[in-house]
């Protein structure tokens, strides 16, 4: 039962940083007619070029830069707690949750591919790659909000 109830949990938090990168904020303010209120959030802080679509190269720029964020001591790998500074606890809480700590846990592990208990670039943009390509649902090196949200939606039998 417990592997029923990982699967979904993990899918969750693997898309957690498509949807939602608390602080990252985009590189120029954006210069569209056609304001959108959600236009600096999810996975459309990426849109440089304010197009209304995230294409690959915008999002791959994005990814980097957050990992260049997230490595306070700029070492150029990630530890668990680097990774995971900024994600605030559930609740009133100041501490995450037993579940949240077993999840970021989770996640790390997958990240860190040869083991040695860091995250390196290269570990992290394959888990941005498995992200972006997830979001492009018709597969023509673009999204915006509206595809990954579909994306996300559908089951993992479906992707």
């Amino acid at each position: 039962m417990l592997k029923l109830l990982v699967i979904p949990a993990a899918t969750l938090l693997i898309a957690a940083p498509v949807l939602a990168a608390p602080g990252d904020t985009p590189a120029t303010a954006p210069t569209t007619d056609r304001p959108s209120p959600r236009a600096n959030s999810g996975i459309m802080r990426y849109d440089t070029n304010k197009d209304g679509m995230v294409e690959r190269v915008e999002w791959t720029a994005g990814q980097e830069a957050r990992f260049k964020r997230l490595d306070a001591d700029n070492d150029g790998k990630l530890t668990r707690d680097e990774l995971f500074a900024r994600t605030p606890a559930i609740g009133n809480s100041v501490l995450p949750s037993d579940r949240q700590v077993e999840r970021q846990s989770s996640f790390f592990q997958r990240l860190d591919a040869d083991k040695d208990g860091f995250v390196t670039l290269e570990e992290f943009m394959v888990q941005a790659d498995r992200n972006f390509a997830r979001c492009d649902v018709n597969k023509d090196g673009r999204t915006d909000a509206a595809e990954c949200r579909q994306a996300l939606r559908r089951s993992p039998a479906q992707r």
